[in-house]
């Protein structure tokens, strides 16, 4: 009778046990998640549920409680990718393309050579704001490309320590220069802009290739079509270059995070332009054609090449009778 009381008790014991684990709920049996895949799967949950990770700060300053946000993911890779194929492709691009120009064109030259006699082109003030306008915007392109290639560059080759000091050395430079260039475009943009409204005269100037195609010289008053291309577009690049560089310079007083990377873009994006159209100017005023430095020199060009490249300036200035409008060589006598 025990014994068969006792077996009785055994079997309900085992029957409650089973109930019970029949009733617990299923339990996968998984790894357990390393530090670094549980740290990605929470950083991917707060990028996709607030857009951003921030923690607590303690200075007055909120914004800097921001570490990581998806537009911050997507602007370093086109400052350390995309911008340098672009800013490559488009300085080394335009130095070959004028390189293979100057070989198969070579400088244009002056027809009949130089006859001595000169006119004044610009006066003293217009070349000084001319200079100072070039002189800050060298810096300005220098300091600005170290910014973007000088990591990959500069650093091989002058070390962590130099190139740290130059870098922070140029970023002062830019920073301040850029006062004295923004200021020197606008006083060109005052003195020039009622010569370089385009006319009739332009068309045709574009149409016969502007002396750089073939061997006609078409045309011009003081400023011919290229001329006047490059006026208005140094002046409304200034004007989307500055804006956000200044932007840049007092960072979050005009716009956020956000706002802040779309400056960065639109300005390094206008520089790389801006740099390409002056190294094209530079070759044209230099080497690629014959007297067209004297202009900026001593603001005085040789007739001839005013009558080739500006013939109807020329006659205008004629039309003037100013004394003082052409100045005839010195001679001094034979002994």
């Amino acid at each position: 009778m025990i014994s068969r009381l006792r077996t009785v008790c055994f079997g309900l014991a085992a029957v409650a046990i089973l109930s019970v684990g029949l009733a617990a709920p299923p339990v996968a049996a998984q790894p357990a998640p390393t530090p670094s895949a549980a740290r990605g799967v929470s950083e991917e949950q707060l990028l996709r549920e607030i857009g951003r990770i921030q923690g607590r700060i303690s200075i007055p300053d909120r914004r800097e409680s921001v570490l990581e946000q998806p537009l911050g993911q997507e602007w370093r890779l086109f400052h350390e990718v995309l911008l340098n194929w672009f800013g490559g492709t488009a300085i080394l691009g335009v130095t070959v393309l004028l390189g293979l120009f100057y070989l198969l064109r070579g400088p244009i030259l002056i027809v009949g050579g130089r006859c001595g006699r000169t006119i004044l082109r610009f006066n003293g003030f217009e070349r000084f704001v001319h200079w100072v306008a070039g002189g800050s915007f060298t810096v300005l392109a220098l300091t600005g490309l170290n910014f973007t290639f000088g990591k990959k560059l500069a650093l091989p080759l002058i070390g962590p320590e130099a190139f740290t000091a130059i870098t922070a050395a140029g970023k002062y430079a830019h920073n301040f220069l850029s006062f004295p260039f923004v200021l020197s475009v606008a006083a060109m943009f005052i003195i020039w802009v009622r010569d370089n409204f385009p006319t009739r005269v332009d068309v045709e100037w574009l149409k016969q290739g502007g002396g750089f195609v073939g061997t006609k010289h078409p045309p011009a008053w003081r400023f011919n079509a290229g001329q006047k291309l490059l006026f208005w577009g140094v002046s409304i690049a200034t004007v989307l270059i500055a804006i956000p560089g200044y932007m840049l310079i007092f960072p979050f007083y005009f716009a956020n995070i956000a706002g802040m990377q779309i400056a960065e873009i639109v300005h390094s994006l206008g520089a790389i332009a801006f740099i390409a159209a002056v190294i094209a100017h530079t070759y044209i005023a230099s080497i690629g054609m014959e007297g067209g430095f004297d202009a900026m020199a001593d603001g005085n060009v040789d007739l001839n090449w005013a009558k080739q490249h500006h013939s109807l300036w020329v006659a205008q200035q004629a039309g003037r009778a100013r004394p003082d409008s052409m100045v005839e060589p010195q001679r001094v006598p034979a002994e």
